[in-house]
C-alpha cells in the first residue's frame, strides 16, 4: 500500500514526502527515532504530527494506523528520554475519539512497549485504565446506538490487553489494583463516568484475572457506596417528627404529583422518590451503583462465584460497613448476596453477626454486629422460620448467662452489650413472634428463658427502647407469651437509659437493614424484604377480638422454611399493591425512631442512618 507522509518543518513550508510503501514506512519511523537520538528533530517532528495533527486538521486514519504499527516493531529504539514527548503524545490518546483500526494499533504498540521493558510497564496501565472513562465530550453519546456500540469495542480491547500483559509481565497485576483504587473517581464525579469505571472493575473481578485483582477492585467499590452513601444527609429525606413511637410513624402530608387524579404504582414511587432525592445527584449515584453491583452478584450466582465473592464482601462488611453508623443503604450488597443464596450466604452472614456480637473485645463493634443480626432476621424474607429460631434462642441463651453472671441492678452504660442483645431479641420477635411461637417446640425453647431475663434485677424492659419494649409486649399478649407486663408507662420515643446504653452513636436506635429508599435498588430488594405493615397487619385483627376468645384457633402453623406469615400465601407483594396500601393508608413508618433531643444534629450535621424513620412501603 502506498501513501504521502505529510509535514510542517521549521519554516512553516508544507514538505511532502513521496509516495511510499508500508516497509518503507516503517524504516522511516525507525530513521526518525535514531535521528532524534542523534540531535537531527526534523522527521521526529514529523512523526509527532501525525500522532497529533494541528488543530482543525483530521488525522489521516491510514497513516495513523501504520505508523502506530511500524512503532510497535521499534520499541527497542525508543529511548525513554529522547522520546518522551513521542511516547506520551500516543499514550495520552483516547480510544473512544477513535474506529477499530486505530484501538487495534494503539493495542498492539502498548502490548509491545510494555512487554519491552519494565520502564514502561506503569505507563501503558495508565493508558489503560485511562480508557475506564469516556471523554466528557463523549458522556451525550453513552446512551445512543453509537456510544453503546462504542463503549463495547473500548472495554473489549482494553480488558484483553490487560490480560495479555498480565500474562507476559507477572507483576502487572499488583501496580494494575493499586493504580485503579487511587485514580478511582471521587464521590462528585459525574454519574455516567463512575458508573462506567466501577462496571471496568467488576468486568476485572469477574474476568481472566479476577484471582489476582478481584478482590480489591470489590472492597475498593463497597468503599465507594460508603464514601457516598455518608455523605448523604438524613435531613435531605425526612424532617423530624417527634410525636410518634416508633411502630406508629406515618408518612406526613405527601402531595403526589397527580395526572386527572390517576397515577400507577410505579409513578406513584417515582413522585415519591423525586420529593425527597430530586437534586441529591449521590443519593442516585448510589443507587445505581448498588444496582450495578447487584447485577454482578447475579452473575456471580450464575457462574458458580457466587460463595468466592461473598468472603470478600463479608470481609469488606467487618473491616468498614459494619462500623460505619451512618451507612443506610450500602449494607443492602450483603443483604441481597444472601438472598441468592441463604442456606450459604445467609448462613455466613448471621453466623459471622453472631460472632461479632459474643467474641468482639469493643462493645460498640458488639452492639453493632447485634443490631445488624436483628435487622436482618427480621426483614429478611428468604429466611426459613426455623433459621430464625435458632438465632434468637441462640441470644436467648447468652442473656441468660450473662444474667447468671451479674448482680446488682439497672446500670446501662456497663452492661450495654447485654440491653443490645435484649433490645435485639425483642425487635426480631416483634416481626417473628406468631410465626414462631405457633410452633410448640420452638415455643417452649423460648419461653425457658425469655421471663427469667426480662424479670432480672438489670430490668432490660427499662431500658431499651420504650417503643421496642411496648410492641414486643403488645404482641407477647396477643401469641400468650409469659412476661412481665405493665413496665413501660409512656409512649415515649425514648427514655433517658435507652440513650444511655446506645452511647454517642445512639447503637439503641441502629436498625441498618430499615426498608430500602433508593429507588432502582429497591426493585431487587422489595420480594425479599418484610415490611412492619405486612406484619402488624396479622396482629390487629386479634386486638380487635373479645379480650376472652382464645388466640390458638387464629395462629397459622407455620413448617421450617416457610419463613414468616405474610398475606397472599407468603407470594412477594407487587408494587401495585403496596403502593396502593401506601396511597389510601399514608403507610407505617419502619420501627427506626426518630429521636426528640437533637441540638446538634439541628444545628446542621448529618444524621446518622441509625435515626432515620423509613417508609414501610413505597
Amino acid at each position: 500500500m502506498g501513501m504521502e507522509l505529510h509535514a510542517e518543518n521549521a519554516g512553516c513550508a508544507e514538505m511532502e514526502i513521496a509516495e511510499i510503501t508500508d516497509s518503507d514506512l516503517f524504516k522511516l519511523v525507525r530513521h526518525a527515532l535514531k535521528s532524534a537520538i542523534q540531535g537531527d528533530p526534523d522527521q521526529y517532528e514529523q512523526l509527532l504530527r501525525v500522532m497529533h495533527p494541528d488543530e482543525g486538521v483530521l488525522p489521516d486514519v491510514a497513516l495513523l494506523v501504520t505508523c502506530l504499527k511500524a512503532l510497535s516493531g521499534s520499541v527497542s529504539c525508543l529511548d525513554i528520554v529522547h522520546h518522551k514527548s513521542l511516547i506520551a503524545s500516543i499514550l495520552q490518546m483516547s480510544m473512544w475519539n477513535y474506529g477499530t483500526d486505530v484501538m487495534d494499533a494503539l493495542m498492539e504498540f502498548n502490548i509491545s512497549l510494555a512487554t519491552s521493558s519494565g520502564q514502561y510497564v506503569d505507563l501503558c496501565l495508565e493508558m489503560l485504565v485511562s480508557n475506564f472513562m469516556p471523554p466528557d465530550s463523549f458522556i451525550s453519546l453513552l446512551n445512543q446506538p453509537r456510544g453503546i456500540l462504542r463503549k463495547g469495542q473500548v472495554i473489549d480491547r482494553v480488558h484483553s490487553t490487560l490480560t495479555y500483559i498480565a500474562k507476559l509481565v507477572p507483576l502487572s497485576p499488583l501496580r494494575l489494583e493499586r493504580m485503579i483504587t487511587e485514580r478511582m473517581p471521587h464521590i462528585f464525579t459525574k454519574e455516567p463516568l463512575i458508573l462506567i469505571y466501577v462496571e471496568n472493575m467488576l468486568k476485572l473481578e469477574s474476568g481472566a484475572i479476577g484471582d489476582l485483582v478481584g478482590r480489591t477492585m470489590l472492597v475498593a467499590i463497597m468503599d465507594k457506596l460508603i464514601d457516598l452513601d455518608v455523605d448523604i444527609a438524613w435531613d435531605d429525606i425526612l424532617q423530624e417528627d417527634f410525636t410518634k413511637g416508633i411502630f406508629d410513624m406515618e408518612l406526613g402530608d405527601l402531595e403526589w404529583p397527580m395526572d386527572d387524579g390517576q397515577q400507577n404504582g410505579d409513578e406513584l414511587q417515582i413522585s415519591w422518590m423525586e420529593r425527597y432525592f430530586s437534586g441529591n445527584l449521590n443519593a442516585q449515584k448510589l443507587d445505581s451503583l448498588i444496582v450495578l453491583t447487584f447485577e454482578h452478584l447475579n452473575f456471580c450466582k450464575e457462574s458458580g462465584r457466587l460463595s468466592q465473592v461473598f468472603h470478600t464482601l463479608l470481609q469488606s462488611f467487618q473491616q468498614t460497613v459494619l462500623m460505619a453508623y451512618k451507612s443506610k443503604f450500602a449494607q443492602f450488597v450483603l443483604f441481597y448476596a444472601c438472598s441468592l443464596d441463604p442456606e450459604n450466604c445467609g448462613r455466613r452472614f448471621a453466623d459471622t453477626l453472631f460472632h461479632k456480637f459474643k467474641s468482639s473485645k469493643y462493645p460498640e463493634w458488639r452492639m453493632s454486629a447485634v443490631a445488624y443480626l436483628a435487622s436482618y432476621l427480621a426483614r429478611a424474607k428468604f429466611l426459613p422460620i426455623s433459621f430464625v429460631a435458632e438465632y434468637v434462642e441462640s441470644l436467648l441463651e447468652w442473656c441468660s448467662s450473662y444474667c447468671s453472671n451479674q448482680g446488682g441492678s439497672i446500670n446501662p452504660k456497663a452492661h450495654k452489650e447485654f440491653y443490645a442483645g435484649c433490645q435485639a431479641m425483642m425487635y426480631v420477635l416483634c416481626f417473628r413472634m406468631r410465626s414462631m411461637l405457633a410452633i410448640p417446640r420452638i415455643r417452649s425453647r423460648i419461653s425457658k428463658h425469655i421471663e427469667d431475663i426480662l424479670r432480672h434485677p438489670l430490668s432490660p424492659l427499662m431500658v431499651c427502647l420504650p417503643s421496642i419494649v411496648e410492641e414486643f409486649l403488645r404482641l407477647a399478649k396477643v401469641t400468650h407469651l409469659d412476661v412481665p407486663d405493665n413496665v413501660v408507662s409512656s409512649n415515649l420515643l425514648e427514655s433517658e437509659l435507652s440513650m444511655a446504653f446506645g452511647g454517642r452513636e445512639r447503637l439503641d436506635t441502629f436498625f441498618p437493614f430499615d426498608p430500602c429508599l433508593l429507588m432502582k435498588s429497591d426493585r431487587f430488594i422489595r420480594p425479599n424484604f418484610v415490611y412492619w405493615s405486612m406484619v402488624r397487619s396479622s396482629y390487629d385483627n386479634d386486638d380487635d377480638d373479645d379480650e376472652g376468645t382464645s388466640d390458638e384457633d387464629d395462629i397459622e402453623i407455620c413448617t421450617a422454611g416457610n419463613g414468616i406469615n405474610i398475606p397472599n400465601d407468603g407470594a412477594a407483594r407487587s408494587y401495585d399493591q403496596d403502593l396502593d396500601e401506601f396511597g389510601n393508608k399514608m403507610s407505617k413508618m419502619s420501627i427506626t425512631p426518630k429521636v426528640a433531643q437533637w441540638g446538634e444534629l439541628q444545628s446542621g450535621r448529618q444524621m446518622p442512618s441509625s435515626l432515620l424513620p423509613c417508609p414501610d412501603s413505597l
